[in-house]
């Protein structure tokens, strides 16, 4: 128990080697591991609870410490790839199927209260909802499927598509491989990390919340009127 939990201990202090190590035994898989959960957060309406913003901002700051096996360069075009593809298949999704999956109020995985979030926004912004709508999350995973439902022309579509995932991708790359080369930054990247895992939870725990304020109150049975003795 003691060994285990100073092994536990001394991988916290020591992340940044761990995570290194770990980036190199995977290889190539870590980068399809990566593609897979861009992928996932754009491309699929039941995956909104994903990491985005903070995945993409560890592995630019990860790619910049010292000896990382991950190639920031590479690693943002593979991901701006599957940010692109995931839209795409996003977009095709709510051209074809539309709202029907969204057949319970209740649902988790398919939220109603999300996509009609994402139709407020999409009305507000327009277009520019496919590129704004990246660096929004939950938002982001279903601004293309609102766009597949509106039948928005796909050529116009793709070019808002490639764009965002541009922007997207390659801004939080940049910025995370720039704040991993800050020399404080080197010499305390557990708490770094820890600070990503926190910012990659606070969504879900907002969504959660959100969820739990704006649910309907339950509507309270009549009481029974009392009958009059008989007479």
């Amino acid at each position: 128990m003691m060994e285990a939990l100073t092994h536990a201990i001394d991988v916290f202090l020591h992340l940044d080697k761990y995570l290194n190590a770990w980036a190199a035994d995977m290889g190539a898989w870590l980068y399809a591991l990566l593609f897979g959960v861009v992928f996932c957060e754009t491309g699929l309406v039941v995956t909104p609870f994903l990491p985005g913003d903070s995945l993409l901002f560890a592995v630019g700051a990860l790619s910049a410490t010292d000896g990382s096996p991950i190639d920031p360069v590479l690693v943002s075009i593979l991901l701006i790839i599957a940010a692109v593809l995931g839209d795409a298949v996003n977009y095709s999704i709510g051209l074809r199927v539309g709202p029907r999956v969204f057949n319970r109020e209740s649902s988790w995985l398919l939220n109603q209260e999300h996509l009609h979030r994402a139709q407020r926004f999409y009305e507000k912004h327009g277009g520019k909802t496919i590129i704004i709508a990246r660096f929004v999350p939950i938002i982001r995973t279903f601004a293309p499927f609102v766009a597949g439902i509106g039948k928005m022309r796909y050529a116009r579509f793709a070019m808002f598509n490639i764009v965002g995932a541009v922007v997207w991708v390659v801004g939080f790359v940049s910025i995370g491989w720039g704040f991993g080369n800050l020399p404080w930054v080197k010499k305390n990247f557990q708490m770094v990390i820890l600070g990503i895992i926190v910012l990659s939870v606070v969504p879900i725990v907002v969504e959660w919340w959100r969820a739990r304020r704006e649910a309907p109150a339950p509507t309270p049975k009549p009481v029974p009127e009392e009958q009059p003795p008989p007479a």
